[in-house]
């Protein structure tokens, strides 16, 4: 497999995955951030969600080993027609997700704080095409998350290789 995306490497280590955490990626994609959180797993567990099938069975085939130690499992869904389970999440996390960074993400959020674990994190990692708009898209996420009953705790930007990288980590109040 190739390596990841140094994006990609970047907001995993943004997000301060635990060992025991049970996680949540909307939008997953290829599952490269997937193996990137299993990496961190001794005990935890990634959910990983995304509407595209052939974007899951890419993701599936990526971390076929974690599968089967049951620290990775993924599911073709949009986030509002997922089956989240009963137990919540430690971590929710969506690096680069449409919805969530120029959408109207009120039903997308109210699903996440609903499987937010009490005391857990939600993390938006994106880098934007025109690096100028780093520090605003992160002024507009924190007043969406904050209007949405999240807490911001902390705004991160990273200059990368690839250019400028923005993350803001929140809580549910």
């Amino acid at each position: 497999m190739a390596s990841a995306a140094e994006r990609l490497v970047w907001a995993v280590e943004t997000l301060g995955v635990r060992p025991d955490d049970r996680v949540l990626e909307i939008g997953c994609g290829h599952g490269v951030a997937v193996s990137l959180v299993c990496e961190r797993l001794d005990g935890g567990s990634i959910l990983g969600v995304d509407r595209s099938a052939k974007m899951i069975e890419m993701a599936s085939r990526r971390n076929a080993g974690h599968v089967a130690a049951g620290r990775a499992a993924f599911q073709v869904a949009a986030l509002h027609d997922a089956d989240l389970g009963d137990s919540p999440f430690d971590l929710v996390f969506a690096v680069h997700v449409p919805v969530l960074l120029r959408g109207e993400p009120t039903r997308e959020l109210a699903i996440v704080r609903a499987h937010l674990a009490p005391g857990g994190r939600f993390a938006l990692p994106f880098q934007p095409l025109d690096p100028a708009s780093t520090e605003p898209t992160i002024r507009r996420l924190a007043g969406t998350l904050e209007a949405a009953g999240f807490e911001v705790v902390d705004r991160r930007v990273a200059s990368l290789a690839s250019g400028r990288a923005g993350c803001v980590l929140a809580r549910a109040r």
